[in-house]
């Protein structure tokens, strides 16, 4: 199992957390995922995880990864 740590700065509410949460589940090999709105982290864990196809899930949500 493995942990990806990605920073989103435009989520700001429960919608936000939803839509991440949902688009971020559909990728292959994603077990489960954890928004922070907080400190705007999204953290994936699950195995053999492709960091690209995750953050075309986040950009799907209608949010951009920083960095």
């Amino acid at each position: 199992m493995s942990e990806l740590v990605f920073t989103v700065p435009g989520m700001t509410c429960g919608h936000c957390k939803m839509s991440v949460e949902g688009e971020v589940a559909k990728v292959a090999g994603v077990a489960s995922v954890a928004v922070d709105l907080d400190a705007k982290l999204v953290t994936v864990n699950g195995d053999a995880l492709d960091r690209d196809a995750i953050v075309a899930a986040i950009d799907e949500a209608g949010f951009e990864v920083a960095g």
